[in-house]
């Protein structure tokens, strides 16, 4: 089924919407689950994950140091760029979304949890 293109507009423009909607101090807060395995600042080490800093905008697999799975690599050189609702999915379902990626996390199932974290993560910027 092919959809118009102002349907198509209208949908994305709801999705993103959605995200912007997300509450910063409650992602904020929802980010601490993150905090074993990734920092949040430029400067800080990579740990079992990379840094989550700037991840919206950037392009998968290519955090300077940090040792991707092959999976991860390959997106990121097919040209995936995490977006907001790129997240919101992997947030969900890490292993559903891509397969083989070495994330032991089982996801996040409630999507005002998952919009709340991305609108913390959208924070983490120059």
């Amino acid at each position: 089924m092919k959809i118009p293109a102002l349907s198509l507009t209208l949908m994305l423009a709801l999705a993103s919407a959605a995200h912007a909607e997300g509450d910063v101090e409650k992602g904020e807060k929802s980010a601490k689950k993150c905090m074993a395995c990734h920092t949040f600042t430029t400067d800080a080490p990579n740990k079992t994950g990379p840094t989550l800093f700037g991840i919206i905008g950037r392009k998968t697999g290519s955090v300077e140091g940090y040792a991707y799975s092959n999976v991860m690599k390959a997106w990121g050189e097919e040209g995936h760029v995490w977006t907001p609702e790129e997240l919101d999915a992997f947030l969900e379902a890490p292993r559903a979304v891509r397969p083989g990626n070495k994330m032991p996390f089982a996801g996040i199932k409630k999507p005002e949890e998952r919009a709340d974290l991305i609108a913390y993560l959208a924070t983490l910027t120059e």
